[in-house]
């Protein structure tokens, strides 16, 4: 009897282990790449988030591994799509597109969109952030993490300074008006204070150079990215101009000024102005100890900004049933809802109109309108620069553009010789 007994538990034992086993199966794993590149507690979210998926998707598993910086990302990216071990999902820059392209390490989202609602979705987007997004006629990217540059200013020594705290410069001659006030040198030359700080070193330059030849109304390179127009007079203007603010009118450092650094010092009032990424909203929401505000980029000839920041890509390694699980999470992740959030929580511009809508956002921009600025520039916003083998074409424009704020080449000089250069390693794309 007893053996009957333990025979029969054996049995329900080792059936209700084969279920749970086959549910574990029935899961679907994906890995998802994130790269940690703008101050705050970001991982903490996007755990948060791939916590909240998973809750509501239990048939997904997500894998969030946080991959570095942006290049870091797209570098082991496809280090691991090479060694055949790439994540099935990751946001990495919506630059990165034509190089993830060339080296077939993504598959197109089109394939995957085929109902009413995907479609709906699929074309909800900001046509500012879809230009970095779609090529030949295929949408490779899906807008996630995607901001402008815009001009944080300290309203506090605005006042100081006997200027309107509440009208940022709108032109490049009344930045540089207001950046000599802004200023401050003690008796022996020395200065305590800049009026502005412009981001040149490490990775970035040439996103905020973009900044000056946008508002010079003229474009970097072609859609297809396959030309650059790097020695157009207009460039070289804005080339000018950016270098005449620390040599000329002294109102930056000589030098690069680096992109992580930029925000703390304005937080520490070292300088009473600086251009970075709609991103760092949050960052400066939460420590500013002053009163700050937010305009757009000054314009010379027109207005407007280059877009920025990181798209969802598929892997082509991944599975049917990882890609159609991968499609869920990037649907889910920019739900207006959670593309609200998200936008909320790090200062992103959220990347639907749909998500702006949301009583949540319609509360938040009540509070902070400031965060209204990056979405409305978004009318006068051109694509970032972007080409195939964009790491070398981007890094001879960076090299370039250090040369010119290091006092090492004259502007025309220098991009005239990053055009050159781009040309032959764009020669065979064309």
């Amino acid at each position: 009897m007893r053996s009957t007994s333990l025979r029969t538990a054996g049995l329900a034992l080792a059936a209700l282990l084969a279920t749970g086993n086959a549910s574990a199966d029935t899961k679907t794993e994906i890995e998802f790449y994130y790269p940690v590149a703008v101050g705050g507690p970001i991982t903490k979210i996007v755990d948060d988030m791939v916590g909240r998926f998973e809750q509501a998707h239990p048939d997904i598993d997500v894998k969030a591994v946080y991959s570095g910086t942006y290049q870091d990302s797209v570098a082991k990216a496809l280090t691991a799509h090479k060694g055949g071990d790439a994540p099935e999902v990751a946001v990495l820059l919506s630059t990165d597109m034509f190089t993830l392209i060339d080296e077939g390490a993504i598959v197109p989202f089109d394939p995957l969109i085929q109902t009413d609602e995907d479609r709906k979705w699929h074309d909800s987007f900001y046509p500012g952030f879809m230009a970095n997004s779609q090529t030949g006629g295929k949408t490779w990217g899906i807008p996630f993490q995607r901001s402008t540059i815009v001009m944080y200013y300290n309203k506090d020594l605005f006042r100081e300074a006997g200027l309107d705290p509440e009208k940022a410069p709108g032109t490049w001659d009344e930045l540089v008006e207001a950046a000599e006030k802004l200023t401050k040198r003690d008796a022996s030359g020395n200065v305590s204070q800049w009026g502005i700080q412009i981001p040149s070193g490490g990775a970035f330059g040439y996103w905020l150079f973009q900044a000056l030849t946008t508002p010079n109304d003229v474009l970097l390179m072609n859609q297809e990215g396959t030309e650059t127009y790097l020695d157009d007079p207009a460039v070289i203007e804005a080339m000018q101009f950016w270098h005449d603010l620390a040599y000329k009118h002294e109102v930056m450092p000589k030098g690069t000024i680096d992109w992580g650094t930029t925000p703390q010092d304005f937080l520490l009032g070292k300088t009473a102005i600086m251009w970075t990424t709609t991103g760092n909203l949050a960052n400066v929401r939460k420590n500013a100890d002053f009163e700050f505000g937010v305009a757009p980029m000054p314009h010379a000839k027109r207005g407007g900004s280059p877009t920025g920041g990181g798209n969802f890509y598929l892997f082509e390694s991944a599975t049917p049933e990882q890609r159609k699980a991968a499609l869920t999470f990037a649907k889910w992740m920019t739900s207006p809802e959670n593309a609200a959030q998200w936008s909320i929580d790090t200062g992103y511009v959220a990347v639907t109109p749909a998500a702006w809508e949301t009583d949540r956002m319609k509360k938040y921009v009540e509070e902070v309108p400031t965060a209204l600025v990056a979405r409305d520039q978004l009318e006068v916003a051109v694509a970032e620069f972007s080409t195939h083998d964009n790491q070398r074409v981007t890094k001879v424009l960076n090299d370039n553009i250090q040369a010119v704020l290091t006092n090492s080449k004259a502007p025309e000089q220098a991009m005239k010789d990053a055009q050159r250069e781009a040309t032959r390693l764009l020669r065979s794309y064309r």
